[in-house]
């Protein structure tokens, strides 16, 4: 600053212009340093401010941005949802195996899956029509039956439950009785003859023996795999229930109870 004001001084009095002038070339090169070094250290952080401005400002954005994306995936989800749940009411409408049969539809409320016992909870009862030993099936064939009915609730016996057991006929009026063996086991068959005349996929249905627990007709299972051990007086089959025991969000009643 000194010397500034004794170049402008010198240059006001003595009105020498080439004198002033080299000197204000020799400031000029000693202050645009100085300028350019301050630039340098002040430009950082005029850049940091604003940069740190906009980098809030895209956070807040970007936060709106996921939170849309949320609601979009959360309501595509639900919409998925009830899709899944209109497509199984309308199969339970739809069941040719059931004939003029009566139901009463309901919804599952609680699952209970252990290694031995197979049972669901549903929301319909006494106050329904729903009664003790009643059939209860899917879209694709039996599920079980009723074990327990109470006013506005019933607990189902799952065929798979290793409680259950269920009289079936398949091919030429052959007959036997499916068993369960837990949920995560397939489903046996026993009092088969061996040799009898058999095939993989080989559906069998309740029968219409006299007091029969089910009415006749109802798919229960397919065979996966049959063979006739040397020496046994039965042949060893195994099933998988026809009916889609991992889609149980809604099942139907059949009204029928068997004739004493």
């Amino acid at each position: 600053m000194l010397l500034s004001l004794t170049i402008i001084s010198i240059d006001e009095s003595s009105h020498t212009h080439y004198v002033t002038a080299g000197l204000r070339s020799v400031a000029s090169g000693l202050f645009t340093p100085l300028r350019s070094g301050a630039n340098d250290v002040f430009r950082p952080i005029g850049d940091f401010i604003a940069g740190a401005l906009d980098y809030g400002a895209l956070q807040k954005e970007n936060q709106k941005l996921q939170a849309t994306i949320g609601a979009m995936k959360l309501q595509s989800s639900e919409a998925a949802f009830q899709a899944r749940q209109l497509r199984e009411i309308t199969a339970l409408q739809h069941l040719p195996f059931l004939g003029s049969l009566t139901t009463v539809t309901a919804q599952t409320t609680a699952i209970d899956m252990s290694n031995f016992s197979a049972s669901i909870v549903i929301d319909k009862g006494r106050n329904e029509g729903v009664a003790y030993g009643m059939p209860v099936v899917a879209s694709g064939g039996l599920l079980g039956r009723v074990t327990q009915a109470n006013h506005n609730s019933a607990v189902v016996q799952l065929l798979t439950d290793g409680q259950s057991k269920i009289g079936v006929t398949f091919g030429k009026q052959y007959i036997a009785m499916v068993n369960g063996q837990g949920s995560s086991n397939p489903l046996t068959a026993d009092f088969v003859a061996p040799r009898t005349p058999m095939r993989r996929g080989e559906v069998m249905f309740t029968n219409s023996l006299a007091g029969a627990e089910y009415p006749p007709g109802i798919p229960v299972g397919f065979v996966t795999r049959f063979r006739s051990p040397q020496g046994s007086s039965q042949m060893s089959i195994s099933l998988e229930p026809m009916a889609n025991l991992n889609t149980l969000a809604y099942v139907d009643v059949v009204q029928w109870e068997p004739t004493p």
